[in-house]
């Protein structure tokens, strides 16, 4: 069983009150001061704030239904008597709290909600609950930080992290250490790294699908350079042209939006002989295809264009999508074995590679007439 011991102090965010905000004046009763061999409890924090020790445990662990002047006094309490939270302790009398953090960045992406739809199957399935944590998108290591803090005030006793981005491995260090935590796609722990889903071999599959229709080369609309997987599948493409003697041709950079996905449809329609593109993600396609529909190029006979997801609209775009599916509920399945298996102090359990799979419908063909005059 794995134990978590946490401080409290004027610079730590918690929930739903920073204590360094507060004055509280007390009157009557004066806390005590405590040696290490005599630590304040709950009660000496509930008679100091003149409250139950039920309103105490909610405070700590970031519940909602506590009035405000309660939760300030609560807080500074806290802190006057320097009480060291133990959260699994504080949450069951079993001393486990059987909650999963989730560390995840606000983005609209579908990837997001369906890989959390394979967390919460395994978590119900193994008696878990969840409790999510969200950073912004381009946050700072410091705000990750800030949200596996959160996540361990709350009482979780294992963290997953929905966030590939670049400096996630070394940024959270100490805190991986004493808190059981996966990353997406790489399943990093204590017992080695799996990966669930080859980022390199979709790219892979979408370039040298272009290729095997008879493009000269492709083009490419990357993903925000701040996450792993685009960093990793940029890397693929140039690789599979070099393989097959191509010069790879610049990338167009993007953002995972719609909108960057248009901007970069722009910017290819006005390349004469490009005649194939591998974009990122389907949303992203998205905007290629409207933007090089509005400049009078059509997909697939003057601009073919394969992506990244699967997403459920993939297949009813006009015209329907090649696209490079991502199982994104088994991966999310995966992760949460692999961080319950760590907590349970388990044998993890195998994580087999999730193939991805090139779904071929009509926006990808030959060149056509017009990329074959060029």
């Amino acid at each position: 069983m794995f134990a978590f011991t946490f401080s409290l102090s004027h610079d730590a965010p918690t929930a739903p009150f920073p204590a360094r905000q507060v004055s509280v004046h007390y009157h009557g009763w004066m806390p005590r001061r405590h040696n290490q061999s005599q630590s304040p409890s709950q009660v000496d924090v509930a008679r100091a704030a003149g409250v139950s020790t039920q309103t105490v445990s909610r405070v700590i662990s970031g519940q909602a239904n506590v009035r405000p002047e309660t939760a300030r006094r609560v807080l500074a309490a806290v802190d006057e008597l320097g009480y060291r939270v133990h959260a699994a302790a504080a949450s069951l009398a079993s001393g486990r709290t059987r909650i999963l953090g989730v560390i995840e960045v606000s983005t609209a992406r579908y990837s997001t909600s369906a890989i959390n739809v394979g967390i919460e199957t395994v978590a119900s399935e193994e008696g878990y609950t969840v409790t999510t944590a969200s950073v912004s998108d381009h946050a700072s290591p410091d705000s990750f930080l800030d949200a596996f803090d959160r996540l361990e005030r709350q009482g979780a006793e294992g963290v997953i992290l929905l966030a590939p981005v670049t400096f996630l491995d070394n940024a959270m260090g100490a805190r991986t250490e004493r808190t059981p935590t996966v990353l997406m796609h790489h399943l990093t722990s204590g017992v080695g790294t799996d990966t669930v889903v080859d980022q390199s071999s979709i790219a892979r599959l979408a370039t040298e699908h272009l290729l095997s229709l008879g493009h000269r080369t492709v083009w490419h609309v990357s993903g925000d350079d701040y996450w792993l997987e685009s960093r990793v599948r940029r890397q693929t493409w140039e690789q599979v042209l070099i393989e097959h003697g191509v010069t790879p041709p610049p990338v167009i950079p993007a953002d995972w939006t719609p909108e960057s996905g248009y901007r970069a449809g722009r910017t290819i329609a006005a390349i004469p002989d490009a005649t194939a593109v591998f974009v990122s993600s389907d949303e992203m396609a998205f905007g290629v295809i409207r933007a090089l529909h509005e400049a009078g190029r059509t997909v697939p006979d003057d601009v073919s264009v394969v992506s990244v997801d699967d997403i459920a609209l993939a297949a009813y775009a006009a015209p329907a999508l090649t696209t490079v599916r991502q199982p994104f509920e088994a991966v999310g399945r995966a992760a949460a074995t692999r961080v319950i298996d760590l907590i349970e102090q388990r044998e993890p359990s195998p994580i087999e590679p999730i193939s991805a799979e090139l779904i071929v419908r009509a926006s990808t063909a030959p060149p056509g007439s017009a990329g074959t005059a060029r």
